[in-house]
């Protein structure tokens, strides 16, 4: 359940980073709330992994998501670069994030 949890918070974190694009500086009321709940949220399911997860572990694997989902949403809604070498980076972050989660004792 932990890591059904640790995915959860990374899908939020992806949520609070785009809302907070959004928000232009917080100036923008709804999507600053929505930067504020899904931060929240986004905290709590991570703090419920880390009850079962190593920190090192978890905080890695959340920020590796949030970093993921949200350079892939930077693509797709912002036109954000594609060119091959930032494709093949993100890739090494995911692999990097299939590496804790195979090498976890969790």
């Amino acid at each position: 359940m932990a890591w059904i949890y640790l995915f959860v918070a990374g899908l939020f974190e992806v949520v609070w980073a785009i809302a907070m694009k959004y928000s232009e500086g917080f100036t923008k009321p709804l999507s600053s709330g929505i930067t504020l709940v899904a931060m929240f949220i986004s905290i709590f399911f991570l703090s419920q992994a880390l009850k079962i997860l190593p920190v090192g572990t978890g905080y890695a694997v959340w920020t590796g998501i949030g970093a993921v989902g949200t350079a892939l949403m930077g693509i797709l809604l912002f036109g954000e670069s594609r060119e091959i070498a930032r494709v093949l980076f993100i890739f090494l972050i995911i692999t990097g994030i299939a590496g804790l989660k195979l090498t976890s004792s969790q």
